[in-house]
């Protein structure tokens, strides 16, 4: 992050400011200071219709929109605390007079005042849902309250000295400093839960102030789950940053310097601590900024004697600082975890009530995005067609407790790599990526889909004290030997930042060293040497200058072009040093330019020279063809999930606006002349399109031949072969893309062939259906081609109803065929078969449309006209109309039709005995019957001789089935009108139609029936029968026996009946 002062608001008759707040939601800024004074102030934001170059995010052109004085106190402002729910804002002086005001019609009026005359106001906190305040005293008393001003509960706390009170995000707790540096926790009812531990001293032999108390209340999201979000601050500048109220690992901070405050940011991933250090016998007033992990981000100096608070504003882009008497504003510039590649911003985001990290994969071309979460993003960077994240792996932490994922433009993930170093920042070029610690680097050659590398993808790993040669890695290569253990002990002097390109990699140590390593082989080369530690560092297009930022926004620039021979550390090229600088980025196609970032204002240097700054906010995409594009990060976090178009700007450098101005107000020979003098393919092509415009053409092909664009040197001799001046003039307008304008010159020049060929170009078919029905004349095929492609336009879309229409006119049959099916439209489709001809294959089309639809009779009718009929007899078999089936056979005299249907008589009947469903003999029965007979008509057909059956038995026993089911339909009914005996007789002869019945059924049958008429004996066999069957249950079998021992423990086994009948032995 960058930070710098940008505003100062003074408070008249130099009156101390004690107190400062700022409301996140509505941008209202309170000032309390000596003598009661009270201020409400509010800033004007940068309006955005002065254009996109103009600063937007920023409050560096801020004015006053709002300043009002608020009397009602008489002595010095203590405390302040907004009520941003409701609007509210809630004041206490040093005799405790607390007034609540309400803002009415534009400005604020005291809508409650309270005066306890006891003791002064120490602390007030509103509940994250703004139901609620708490305000404690100085003599321990604690009153908590409603929104509308009614005491809720109060309690004296005694023998203590309260100093700062919280809630916690839920609104369960409340924690309480005390003066003597000790931190207690209460319910929101007033009873004692713990005393919170302080690790950062010895409370018990120290009793030192607390300060600054500040627990984030998690409405805009967490950085991840475990995110600490509460800070408390001590006096002598140690400060704890806990996860939660019972958190046994704090992390402990020591600022060096004598805290006044502490506030965290919007979103909790930066905490604030200001405060005043001793230097050289000067007081110096610092505000030093953490993330929620302890890291020292950067240290802001602020002038005056005595610095009392510094809060934040709602997007955390301004924080407001009060000093003596005055206000200071400065601006912030984040690091965002961002990064650019092939016309796709990817940037992170936290998202409220949802843990963890969105990847959001922004394609500024078409304005669409693609989102991918993931649980802690460490680093993040973009080159060429992939970019690299870094995070914290989920899987088994066996393969790597780190990730490495490379994605394309879509967030798909394209190849990934798990690693044991944490990787606190990455880079890559055209086929490695580069991840550090703060102890070792390592180089992975990744592969993707486009790459050739063969065989697995190699990754080395290096320890930043060491010095590589290439040679041990070469020889490894070589020897196929193991490689050798890398060191992992601590550095004494960490990494901070890298940079690579194709030829080298770069990599910053906090101590100022500058390490450059010679690519492909990472060899050590040379050394350089800055002051303070770097910040940031880019590479310029041919890899012979280096550009950095150190922690304190200063940018130099190194000459790197000798970065070969023996290491050496040198301080020699350092040629270009400019301050405040927060971002830059080097032009990909030319080595001497850079766009930097100060402040507001973008700089482009040549060299060492600058041009005229332009303003701008935005961050540096890329800077190409003197054109640069910058994304604004800080407008698009306002709106993550919809990023829109105007978020993207593009700058020009000075020559290219130049030589444009040179163009429109002064003529071509003098920006030629200009040009000549700043060289640059990209200002030769602007030469020569204006020369286009003009029609000179030996100037135009001059100046592309400059640009070294063959193809538009070939358009302009062309356009020299052309003795049509019209014609010429409509080509030129077609380049600068003036379509209407070409067709227009065309058709007034009689040729409209022209403007046709011009439009399908183009693929314009609504424009050239039009300008064939106004009567330009072409050939059939292309009015045709134009009502298809039409069409076809319309069927993308799923608009099918305008869509038939043109296919009609194009009578592309088939396609109107398609869209009836789309639209349902099933009458026009039936109408479709009478219109075709017979044997046209579109009606096979149909037929299958139809059936898919369970549509017989217009299906079948398609079938028959194209002279499918056996595919018709199959869909009526398949869906059991057999009537139509043989009357189909009949009347086209089917030989084979017989044979079929017996194979589907068979298949039903075992598909109904495997699903085992409740089966409609006299339904099995016909079919049986249906068959025989279609035997029987074939055998007496004159072509019987032409078929052979598959089974030679078919004729003479065609009637079996049928006789099957039959007798066991006849045996049921006897049965159950109470004919025993002739029930068993029949019963006993379906032992010969096993083939057709299943025998548990039939032996089932027979063992019923010979109980009920007294024959034990032929039930006996009838059981032993049943439980011999193959494949029978345990379940079953167990019952079987179960039932010959209730039978036959009673009755013997002989036949009881002596009626005579005609049995063979079982």
């Amino acid at each position: 992050m960058f930070i710098y002062l940008s505003k100062k608001i003074a408070i008249p008759n130099n009156t101390k400011i004690n107190a400062i707040a700022w409301n996140k939601q509505d941008g209202y800024i309170a000032v309390g200071g000596e003598s009661g004074l009270l201020k409400v102030l509010k800033l004007d934001s940068v309006n955005d219709n002065e254009g996109a170059t103009k600063s937007r995010g920023l409050a560096a052109t801020s004015n006053l929109s709002m300043n009002q004085t608020l009397e009602g106190h008489t002595e010095g402002i203590q405390v302040l605390v907004w009520n941003e729910s409701h609007k509210k804002l809630t004041t206490s002086d040093q005799n405790g007079v607390i007034i609540v005001w309400m803002l009415y019609k534009g400005a604020w009026y005291e809508e409650m005042i309270n005066n306890r005359k006891k003791s002064t106001v120490v602390g007030m906190a509103w509940s994250t849902d703004g139901q609620k305040i708490c305000i404690i005293y100085e003599d321990g008393a604690v009153i908590v309250g409603c929104v509308g001003g009614n005491r809720i509960w109060g309690k004296e706390l005694r023998h203590v000295q309260l100093s700062g009170v919280q809630w916690s995000p839920d609104g369960k707790l409340l924690l309480f400093s005390l003066k003597n540096g000790q931190v207690h926790l209460y319910d929101n009812q007033g009873n004692f839960v713990m005393r919170v531990n302080i690790i950062c001293h010895d409370t018990n032999f120290e009793q030192i102030p607390i300060v600054g108390l500040d627990w984030y209340n998690g409405i805009n999201g967490y950085m991840h789950a475990l995110c600490p979000n509460l800070a408390i601050t001590f006096e002598n500048g140690r400060t704890q940053i806990m996860r939660n109220e019972s958190d046994t690992n704090p992390i402990i901070i020591d600022t060096r310097m004598f805290a006044v405050h502490c506030s965290w940011n919007h979103n909790g991933s930066l905490l604030a601590i200001s405060g005043k250090q001793f230097a050289d016998e000067k007081e110096i007033n610092l505000v030093q900024f953490y993330n929620p992990f302890g890291e020292h981000l950067r240290t802001l100096k602020v002038p005056g004697n005595s610095i009392s608070c510094c809060v934040w504003e709602g997007g955390s882009l301004r924080v407001a600082l009060a000093v003596d008497s005055f206000v200071y504003f400065a601006n912030i510039r984040p690091d965002y975890k961002w990064c650019y590649f092939k016309k796709t911003v990817v940037f992170t985001s936290c998202r409220p009530h949802k843990p963890g990290i969105c990847l959001s994969f922004w394609d500024t071309s078409n304005n669409q995005c693609h989102t991918r979460w993931v649980s802690v993003l460490l680093a993040i960077a973009g080159y060429g067609d992939y970019c690299i994240v870094a995070t914290r792996s989920e899987a088994d932490e066996s393969l790597g407790k780190y990730g490495l994922m490379l994605y394309n433009t879509l967030g798909t993930p394209v190849d990934g790599k798990y690693i044991d170093i944490e990787p606190l920042v990455v880079t890559m070029n055209s086929y490695q990526v580069f991840a550090a610690s703060k102890n070792n680097f390592l180089v992975w050659h990744y592969k993707t889909p486009k790459s050739i590398t063969a065989g697995t993808a190699r990754c080395k790993m290096f320890h930043i004290d060491d010095n590589p040669s290439g040679a041990v890695e070469i020889i490894q290569e070589l020897d196929n030997i193991n490689k050798i253990p890398v060191s992992m002990h601590d550095t004494i002097d960490p990494i901070c930042c890298i940079a690579a390109t194709d030829k080298c990699l770069i990599i910053g140590r906090e101590s100022g060293l500058i390490q450059y390593y010679a690519l492909p082989h990472i060899v050590l080369t040379n050394r350089y040497k800055i002051s303070t530690r770097p910040h940031k560092m880019a590479i310029n297009c041919n890899s012979t200058r280096l550009s950095v930022i150190d922690v304190s926004g200063v940018m130099t620039v190194i000459d790197i072009s000798e970065g070969v021979g023996r290491p050496t550390t040198s301080t020699e090229g350092i040629k270009l040093e400019r301050k405040d600088v927060w971002a830059m980025c080097w032009a990909s196609d030319n080595p001497q330019l850079l766009a930097i970032m100060e402040k507001t204002r973008m700089y482009i240097f040549k060299g060492i020279y600058p041009e005229e700054p332009v303003s701008c906010s935005g961050y540096i995409c890329s800077f190409n063809d003197l054109e640069i594009q910058a994304v604004l990060l800080d407008e698009v976090m306002d709106n993550p999930e919809k990023p829109s178009s105007d978020h993207i700007i593009k700058l020009e450098v000075k020559s290219l606006r130049d030589t444009r101005q040179l163009l429109e107000k002064v003529g071509i020979n003098e920006a030629c002349q200009f040009v000549e003098d700043n060289r640059h393919p990209r200002l030769w092509r602007l030469v020569a399109e204006a020369a286009l415009k003009e029609m000179n053409l030996t100037m135009a092909d001059a100046c592309f031949v400059r640009s070294k664009d063959y193809a538009k040197v070939l358009f302009v001799k062309k356009l020299g072969d052309i003795t049509n001046e019209a014609i010429r003039r409509a080509r030129v307008a077609t380049y600068f893309k003036n379509f209407d304008e070409a067709e227009k010159i065309y058709m007034e020049a009689d040729r409209s062939d022209l403007a046709l060929n011009l439009r399908q170009t183009l693929g314009d078919w609504f424009r050239v259906i039009q300008l064939l029905k106004n009567g330009a004349t072409a050939p059939d095929y292309i009015l045709k081609t134009a009502y298809n492609s039409t069409a076809d336009y319309f069927a993308d879309f799923n608009n099918w109803a305008p869509a038939v229409e043109y296919y009609e006119l194009a009578k592309n049959t088939a396609k109107v065929i398609e869209c009836y099916y789309h639209l349902e439209d099933w009458k026009n489709l039936e109408a479709m078969i009478d219109v075709l001809p017979e044997g046209d294959p579109l009606l096979e089309k149909i037929g299958d449309i139809f059936a898919a639809n369970a549509v017989h009779t217009e299906a079948v009718k398609a079938y028959v006209k194209l002279g499918k009929v056996k595919s018709a007899i199959n869909l009526c078999i398949l869906h059991n109309r057999w009537d139509a089936a043989i009357d189909l056979a009949k009347k086209y005299n089917i030989s084979k039709i017989s044979d079929l249907l017996m194979k589907y008589t068979t298949h039903l009947l075992a598909q109904a005995e495997a699903e085992k469903i409740d089966k409609n003999l006299l339904k099995v029965k016909k079919y049986y019957v249906y068959a025989a007979r279609l035997v029987e008509l074939h055998k007496k057909s004159s072509n019987s001789d032409d078929w052979q059956p598959s089974d030679p038995l078919i004729f003479e026993t065609a009637w079996k089935g049928a006789e099957a089911y039959h007798y066991y339909m006849m045996a049921q009914r006897q049965l159950y009108s109470g004919k025993l005996h002739e029930a068993l007789c029949i019963a006993y002869k379906l032992q010969d139609y096993t083939d057709y019945i299943p025998p548990a059924d039939i032996y089932a049958l027979l063992t019923l029936t010979a109980c009920l008429d007294r024959s034990f004996g032929i039930c006996s066999q009838a059981l032993m029968k049943l439980k011999r069957l193959e494949n029978l249950p345990a379940a079953e079998y167990d019952q079987y026996n179960k039932l010959a021992w209730d039978i036959f423990k009673q009755n013997e086994p002989v036949n009881v009946n002596k009626k005579v009948c005609e049995m063979r032995p079982l």
